[in-house]
């Protein structure tokens, strides 16, 4: 089947990948975001879908908005069977949804209707959710509404993290793709409606929903850290002498069954840094004041010995 792939995220890569080695399937073109500024040197930089394709001679268009007429025409133009999307960023108009001949088609990385919208990892990891995967799902003008075609079930370990689980989602999403391929080839792929009442929503996320709320239980303050890591980070807030407030990044913890007032900072040893919070205690393993390089909350301790009995916000 001649194929377009529309994405720009890492999660993408893999699916990507596995479509460019198809004997089976032509990817006809690739759409992806413009290239732009990254990290504090600010250097112009391919989206890694477009990285993924430099090595290639696959077509690739970069609008800034898909939307665009042009770009639409030219989409067209390719006579697709099949539009595969996978972590684009942008909402689909009609006029591009009805232009394959079979489908368009959208990899979502939770088992819809729960966790619909832009952070669906984090969120399952966050939720205590024992279970997520990939939809493949036919797509409409609405957020994540489409009816499901299949979905691929993994297990959320206890030790996963946002980084973790998204990489296993993704080495998961090439399959998913490929079965709902080889179904509709063979005009067996069902439609399965969504059940609204059971949607939840995933918004995207900020650099401020990683703050730790200290009044929550240690489980879910832990949870949230796993959720949270690489990004946006969980982070707490430490006051300086000076009255300047930093920034205290986390990036790993587990509970203890101890007790202390929320945020309280009780103790340091080699376990980590003990915190008070709504219920039990929680160590913090690795963290990372502003400005400083990483370290284990026990040696950030002994350099900020004064944070003993203080409180975090």
């Amino acid at each position: 089947m001649r194929i377009v792939f529309i994405g720009a995220g890492e999660i993408g890569v893999p699916t990507l990948r596995v479509l460019l080695q198809s004997s089976e399937h032509d990817l006809v073109a690739v759409v992806t975001q413009p290239d732009k500024p990254v990290g504090r040197a600010q250097q112009i930089e391919p989206s890694p879908i477009g990285k993924a394709l430099a090595e290639t001679k696959t077509s690739i268009l970069q609008p800034a908005r898909i939307k665009n007429r042009q770009v639409i025409d030219e989409i067209r133009a390719l006579t697709p069977d099949i539009i595969a999307v996978m972590a684009y960023g942008q909402i689909l108009p009609r006029t591009l949804l009805d232009i394959p001949r079979i489908a368009c088609l959208n990899l979502h990385a939770s088992l819809l209707p729960r966790w619909r919208g832009a952070a669906p990892i984090q969120a399952a990891i966050a939720a205590g959710d024992r279970q997520t995967g990939i939809t493949a799902m036919y797509m409409d003008e609405e957020f994540d509404t489409g009816d499901i075609l299949l979905q691929r079930k993994i297990e959320i370990l206890s030790t996963d993290t946002g980084g973790s689980l998204h990489d296993r989602l993704a080495q998961t999403a090439p399959e998913a793709l490929l079965d709902s391929l080889e179904m509709l080839a063979k005009g067996s792929a069902p439609h399965l409606p969504q059940d609204n009442a059971l949607a939840t929503y995933a918004p995207k996320l900020t650099r401020d929903d990683g703050k730790i709320d200290w009044s929550e239980s240690a489980e879910i303050i832990e949870r949230k850290i796993r959720a949270l890591n690489p990004w946006p980070g969980a982070f707490a807030l430490v006051s300086e002498k000076s009255g300047r407030v930093l920034r205290l990044k986390v990036f790993d913890a587990k509970t203890v069954d101890e007790k202390g007032r929320p945020g309280e900072i009780l103790r340091a040893d080699n376990q980590g840094l003990i915190v008070g919070t709504g219920e039990n205690t929680i160590s913090l393993g690795h963290v990372q004041l502003e400005g400083k390089r990483r370290m284990s909350a026990h040696d950030f301790v002994r350099g900020h010995a004064r944070l003993l009995g203080r409180t975090l916000k």
